[in-house]
């Protein structure tokens, strides 16, 4: 047993001893950029200036609509308000900005052909499909989506969707945005599949934004996330014994993956689970593969399929 804890213990310093010169080694990365306030422009200016606004923002104005379309844009009492509320909360953007910097040197530190985007933040009348958009050179923030879940705009949105409406979630949803069709596709529709596509962008969340929390990571509420931590042996035995892994019924994603109110084992306990809790299993999985599997890049686990890690991944969840 002592030498059991004495390995554990070696492990333990040896892993952060190479974390701590990843993050040296990140630390000497130059990023250079500057947000640009387009929701600042936009709603800031007279009509008489859209013809320079649409010459520099040529993307936010397809053609087809005539200039009446975006002037009475400017004049909507209703987006004026929403523009002041985004003022108020977001009269710089102080933190969310440092974090971005440290987000784009770690990007460039696992992903070195991917470089610093040009940033723009914007108004998106509250488009929850379109929080942020994060591809190759270019990456839009909608700052209407992060005044914070008790936001009076936000009344009529369901609980469980409210937490993504903190200001902590914007760089976590670029991550997420960053991630999308970078990791392989699942080549089937199994349960166990979704987990771990899942699994891997949180994974990624660990490297490229390591400062955050694992609940902001995922978007949880601390008390969610302790109940995965204290219940994961649970869940996970649950999964196993009813033989839902390797199954391929859609509906399983519907109850442990896509966002809602909570999961659906179908226990008197369901209520007090958070939705998406087999995204948050498939992170376990993933974690313990790559701990396992230290050569392992990022860029190969993205495009690894879901066999692999698994079977590879010695994941065990122990019963507390």
């Amino acid at each position: 047993m002592k030498q059991l804890l004495f390995a554990l213990i070696l492990v333990s310093l040896f892993s952060c001893k190479e974390e701590s010169k990843i993050e040296e080694a990140v630390a000497q990365i130059p990023v250079s950029f500057k947000v640009e306030r387009f929701d600042q422009v936009f709603f800031g200016s007279k009509p008489e200036e859209l013809p320079q606004i649409k010459a520099k923002y040529a993307f936010f104005f397809p053609a087809g609509n005539p200039d009446s379309v975006w002037i009475n844009k400017m004049k909507d009492p209703l987006l004026k308000e929403l523009y002041n509320e985004v003022q108020l909360k977001f009269s710089n953007l102080g933190k969310v900005e440092t974090d971005l910097e440290k987000l784009f040197a770690h990007v460039q530190y696992y992903f070195p052909k991917f470089k610093t985007p040009r940033v723009i933040t914007l108004i998106n009348e509250v488009d929850m499909e379109g929080k942020v958009f994060y591809v190759d050179t270019l990456a839009l923030v909608s700052l209407d989506c992060y005044l914070g879940k008790n936001h009076r705009f936000y009344v009529d949105f369901p609980e469980y969707k409210k937490e993504e409406l903190e200001a902590n979630q914007i760089v976590p949803n670029l991550v997420s945005s960053f991630c999308y069709e970078k990791i392989a596709t699942p080549t089937d529709r199994t349960l166990l599949s979704a987990m771990l596509y899942y699994g891997k962008e949180l994974y990624i969340k660990d490297k490229l934004i390591p400062e955050y929390s694992d609940a902001h990571k995922i978007g949880y509420t601390e008390m969610q996330l302790k109940f995965c931590q204290e219940n994961e042996y649970y869940m996970w035995s649950n999964l196993v014994e009813n033989k839902l892994l390797f199954d391929a019924n859609p509906k399983n994603e519907q109850r442990f993956i896509y966002p809602a109110p909570f999961s659906k084992f179908y226990l008197e306990i369901d209520n007090q689970t958070p939705g998406r809790v087999g995204q948050w299993l498939g992170w376990q999985i993933v974690r313990s593969y790559m701990e396992n599997n230290d050569e392992v890049t990022l860029e190969q686990l993205m495009a690894m399929d879901a066999k692999t890690i698994f079977d590879n991944s010695k994941y065990k969840p122990k019963k507390q």
